[in-house]
């Protein structure tokens, strides 16, 4: 296995333990994400519904915000875990979430409890990116 290939499957693991700890008790269609920063550091998350529908959280922005708790900064590839037929990609809002901490060539991954079925880039699912470097500091 490549280093490649088992980074892929550390994320795979992490994101798969996280869907398998979702509190869905509403829609039932647990998610879970993994994300891994430059240092190779891997944060997880899960989704957490709410009876107050908006007040859920989805498993990308609770990955998000343990990887800043924990004072890192970038995301370097992000993968996630969905049931259903259909791909489980990041919802628009969690796509700027990410963006926040990637760029258009970072790579998301989608998966199944079974296994990866795509990939893709930041750049695609969201793309001319409204970003950090659009505000004036």
């Amino acid at each position: 296995m490549s280093k490649s290939d088992s980074e892929l499957a550390a994320l795979f693991d992490a994101a798969k333990a996280a869907h398998g700890n979702a509190y869905a008790p509403y829609s039932r269609f647990n998610v879970g994400a993994a994300l891994r920063t430059p240092s190779g550091a891997i944060f997880s998350g899960c989704n957490v519904e709410n009876a107050a529908y908006p007040q859920g959280a989805c498993a990308e922005a609770m990955a998000i915000g343990a990887m800043a708790l924990a004072g890192e900064r970038r995301i370097a590839e992000i993968l996630v875990v969905g049931d259903g037929e259909g791909l489980c990609t990041p919802c628009g809002g969690c796509r700027q979430r990410i963006r926040e901490f990637a760029d258009a060539a970072t790579p998301i991954h989608v998966a199944d409890p079974e296994g990866v079925r795509a990939s893709f880039t930041l750049g695609e699912l969201l793309p001319h990116a409204f970003g950090p470097e659009h505000l004036s500091t």
